[in-house]
């Protein structure tokens, strides 16, 4: 199942004037491992994944990536270091098919003069993100197939798909079972699975569907009201247990 610990996370704080989103959150990431992340709207779930994406800069505590502390300044910070985020709006260009989306803003270039003038070589990205897609069990028309025309699953599988392919130590996604069907559901379900056993990322998910959370999950944390409630393995967990700790009226537990 999981294995050593990739991020770290020590006593994070942030702070929007005077609301205090995180107050001194601790959370750990291991390696082969899906981690759910949970807490009613204003837990500061969105704050931490914004953290952890370089999107936004704590106001105090500590992160660690591989043992050593990071500092990101920006996303692109956060992605060089090998953190992929997939946000509920996915960031995909409708209007490009899913190829050039999964090489979006990695785009290959054609080879010689034609590369040097800046060129994207289309085939060679379509013929690579078909690999990558199949790789991961995701099957889709074609990698030709524009975005537009694909459904809610199959979107969310290329954007989870891109993310796994290009991220090396950790995957996060902000609700990627939100407004799916149960077929859509499973599969992306199986997706996460396939990047968790099979890319050995370590996950982190946040989830509403507590049963959802109980079926993918190795570990879950708890946030309420900007603290950590709760920590557990998710064999441990049950949906009673939860739910007091999603009410505030949990101890924090290893």
């Amino acid at each position: 199942m999981s294995g050593d610990v990739v991020l770290r996370v020590s006593g994070v704080e942030k702070s929007y004037g005077h609301v205090r989103a995180l107050a001194g959150v601790d959370l750990e990431l291991r390696r082969g491992e899906v981690h759910a992340l949970i807490g009613d709207n204003g837990a500061g779930k969105s704050t931490l994944i914004k953290i952890l994406s370089g999107v936004l800069a704590p106001d105090g505590g500590r992160i660690e990536l591989l043992g050593e502390e990071v500092n990101f300044s920006s996303a692109a910070d956060a992605r060089a270091a090998g953190i992929e985020t997939v946000y509920q709006d996915l960031a995909l260009a409708a209007s490009f098919d899913a190829g050039e989306n999964m090489f979006l803003g990695r785009e290959i270039l054609r080879r010689g003069i034609l590369g040097r003038i800046g060129l994207i070589d289309r085939r060679e990205m379509r013929r690579r993100a078909a690999a990558q897609l199949r790789d991961l069990g995701i099957e889709l028309p074609s990698a030709r197939t524009r975005v537009a025309a694909l459904s809610g699953g199959q979107r969310q599988a290329v954007a989870i798909g891109r993310a796994a392919v290009w991220g090396r130590q950790i995957l996060i996604l902000d609700e990627p079972l939100a407004a799916l069907g149960a077929r859509q559901t499973g599969f992306v379900l199986e997706l996460i699975r396939r990047a968790r056993d099979e890319k050995g990322l370590a996950v982190l998910v946040i989830l509403h569907n507590l049963e959802q959370v109980l079926a993918i999950a190795d570990r879950i944390t708890v946030l309420h009201l900007g603290r950590c409630v709760l920590n557990c393995e998710a064999a441990a967990a049950t949906r009673e247990r939860l739910l007091a700790a999603l009410l505030g009226s949990a101890g924090v537990a290893a």
